[in-house]
Parts: structure tokens; C-alpha cells; sequence
């Protein structure tokens, strides 16, 4: 490693609070989202020359579609087969979304109308129906612990519009049931995938009322209130936290250095550590360790130990972000068996040089951070 990623890694974890004890979190974003609905749609869309096989989308588009009954049952046979000194298994802080669009509707509405339905019925119409029985025994066991990612991960109303303009590329992603393509067109280059990024302030009331229902369906469907929110991408007005304090949210996950949208393309840069609180008492919590084995180019074991390696120096938690594609196996078995192969072989090191660490969850991680 050289002398620049050293100083980089020591620095990143200098500031924010510091915990006596080891913790391991691993935050894995996009669960209950819609990206590539099979491998004909993405050859269908491949085949016209839209843009889902390049740059750092191209692996999402490739590999990470709805979890199968069979994803759960292999991913939690790994984390049950990793116990931490106290006897906890690794547990998974699933930062998820709650609903997907209703396409049928949307297209009945002429575009003019936004609906959206629980995840859950995205399944059922996946014929996934199965792995609804494995969100609720990843929560009984503590292996999968969902919190919240957005009602949608989706920018509802810039989708909407583009879809108002019969934008080809738009048009083309939604007859086959999604929108993760770089579509070059949006205003400002917003991405369809950052749910609160900002074309316009008018657009704030909507995305206040998404995290409110949003909220509401999350304790509708998994039985309690989330208390940890990860906005989508990252882009985020923090006018809307006022709305996820309402609702229940204790615990926000932040970049070090956030762009905030203010609308019209223009962004205010914010600061944020571990630890730190904003006006409404929310505490903010941030990652610093990353792995993401489908990733290309890369020794990610190896990498990620790094990061726990800095972060236990400096007397601060693992918060490893690991996101969903990794582990799905639906459109390509190999990605599944190598992302779960990976971390095994994570998990067994970090035990080996760390035996006292302890698994948590991001929310736990808050409650011991903010006192």
C-alpha cells in the first residue's frame, strides 16, 4: 500500500466517536428494489444499444435482480456458520426499500399518475413468493435485519416526467418492468436511482410524503418501526429529515462529505463523522470499510481487512458497505457462489485476527454511539 492510501485510511477514521469494543457492521444496501428483472430483458435492452453493460452500473444491471427463496437460504448459511465471541452470528443491516412501481397502473394513467405497490407484490409477480417466509426468519434469527433505504429506490418524479416525454431509453427500460439504464437525458443528470435527488424544490413535498408512507409500509410489513435510514445514491435535502424523525428514524447514514440537492443542479457540500447529531437529534453514522466482490479489479478480501484493520486502530466500528448484487444468483449463479465464497473467507480472517469482535446491527450500533 502506498504512503497516500495509508495516510487516506489513517485519516478517515481520526474523527468521530470513538467505542472501546470491536464492532462489525455490515450495511448491505437495495434489498426489496427491482434492477434487472431477468436475463432476456437485459439482453433485450442490451440489443438496443442502451447503456445497462458500462461503467459502475453494469454490474448491478448483470447481477442484481429481486432475492430468491435460494439466495436467503445460501447467504444465511453462511453468516449462521460465523459467531462472534458472544455467540451472535454476522448479521446483515439490510437497508431496504418498500415498494416498487405499479407499471400496469402507471402505463393505464398514460403516465400522468405515479403508483407504486409493496414489495411483497413485486415478488408474488416474480414468482418469488417464497422468500417473503425468509425475510421474516433472517429477522427471528438475526441474520437479516432490515431498515430503511426510501419507500422506493427510485427518483419517482424525474422518472415520471421523462417517461411524459416518450424518452426512448426510458420508455424502452420501463416495457420491461424497470429503469436502472444511464439515461443521458434527465435534468441536471439526475439518476433514476437517487430517490431524493432534486430536480426542482417543488418536488420536496412529494418526497416527503414518499418517506412518510414509506415509513408507514415498513412497520406494515416487518412488524416494527426502522430507526436507521440510508438515503438512495446519497443525494438528499436535508429539509426532509424533519419527515424521517416523525417517523421513527433515529439513525442516518451519511457520507463524510455530503452533496446536498438544492434543485437546479445546485449542491451545498455538508460535513458529517460518526457520532455527530443534527437538529432534530438524529445521529448520523458513517461507513469505512467497503466490499463489493463482484466488483472488478480488485483483492476484496484482502481490501476490506485493511479497512477493519484502520478502523480498529483508531478505536472505531467496522461499518462495511456490501450491497445486494453481490449475493444474487437468479441472473447469474457464478456472481452468488462468488460473492458468498468472498465472505466466508472475510468473515473466518476477521475471527482469526480479531476473536473478540462482536456483530451488531447499524441500528445497535447507534444506540451505543449516542448514549
Amino acid at each position: 500500500m502506498g504512503i497516500k492510501n495509508k495516510i487516506a485510511n489513517n485519516l478517515k477514521n481520526i474523527i468521530g466517536k470513538s467505542v472501546k469494543q470491536r464492532y462489525l457492521i455490515i450495511e448491505s444496501d437495495d434489498w426489496g428494489s427491482i434492477r434487472m428483472p431477468s436475463v432476456e430483458a437485459y439482453d433485450r435492452l442490451k440489443s438496443k444499444n442502451l447503456n445497462v453493460g458500462k461503467g459502475e452500473g453494469a454490474r448491478y444491471n448483470q447481477t442484481d435482480t429481486l432475492a430468491s427463496s435460494e439466495d436467503f437460504e445460501m447467504l444465511f448459511d453462511v453468516l449462521k456458520k460465523h459467531k462472534d465471541h458472544l455467540g451472535n452470528p454476522m448479521v446483515f443491516t439490510a437497508v431496504s426499500v418498500v415498494a416498487n412501481p405499479d407499471f400496469a397502473k402507471i402505463e393505464d394513467s398514460k403516465f400522468k399518475e405515479y403508483h407504486f405497490e409493496p414489495f411483497t407484490e413485486t415478488l408474488k409477480r416474480y414468482n418469488r413468493e417464497s422468500a417473503i417466509e425468509f425475510w421474516k426468519h433472517g429477522i427471528e434469527e438475526n441474520l437479516f435485519h432490515p431498515e430503511f433505504h426510501g419507500r422506493e429506490h427510485l427518483n419517482t418524479q424525474v422518472w415520471l416526467r421523462m417517461l411524459q416525454k416518450n424518452d426512448e431509453h426510458t420508455l424502452a427500460a420501463f416495457k420491461e418492468g424497470c429503469w436502472g439504464i444511464n439515461a443521458d437525458k434527465t435534468p441536471f443528470g439526475i439518476n433514476y436511482q437517487a430517490a431524493f435527488d432534486l430536480e426542482s424544490k417543488n418536488d420536496l413535498p412529494l418526497q416527503e410524503e414518499s418517506i412518510v408512507s414509506g415509513l408507514q409500509l415498513f412497520e406494515t410489513i416487518h412488524g416494527y418501526k426502522a430507526e436507521f435510514f440510508v438515503p438512495p445514491n446519497g443525494p438528499f435535502n436535508n429539509n426532509l429529515e424533519k419527515a424521517t424523525k416523525v417517523g421513527g428514524i433515529k439513525y442516518i447514514g451519511a457520507s463524510k462529505v455530503q452533496l446536498e440537492p438544492q434543485g437546479e443542479g445546485r449542491v451545498k457540500k455538508r460535513y458529517h463523522y460518526l457520532g455527530q447529531k443534527n437538529k432534530h437529534g438524529q445521529t448520523y453514522l458513517t461507513r469505512n470499510a467497503f466490499f463489493e466482490p463482484n466488483a472488478p479489479g480488485k483483492d476484496w478480501v484482502s481490501s476490506c481487512l485493511n479497512d477493519i484493520h484502520y478502523a480498529f486502530k483508531w478505536n472505531k466500528p467496522a461499518v462495511i458497505s456490501s450491497h445486494r448484487t453481490n449475493y444474487i444468483g437468479a441472473l447469474n449463479i457464478d456472481n452468488r457462489k462468488l460473492g458468498l465464497e468472498k465472505l466466508d473467507n472475510l468473515l473466518t480472517e476477521v475471527l482469526k485476527r480479531w476473536p473478540d469482535v462482536e456483530f451488531i446491527t447499524s441500528s445497535e450500533l447507534g444506540k451505543k454511539i449516542s448514549g
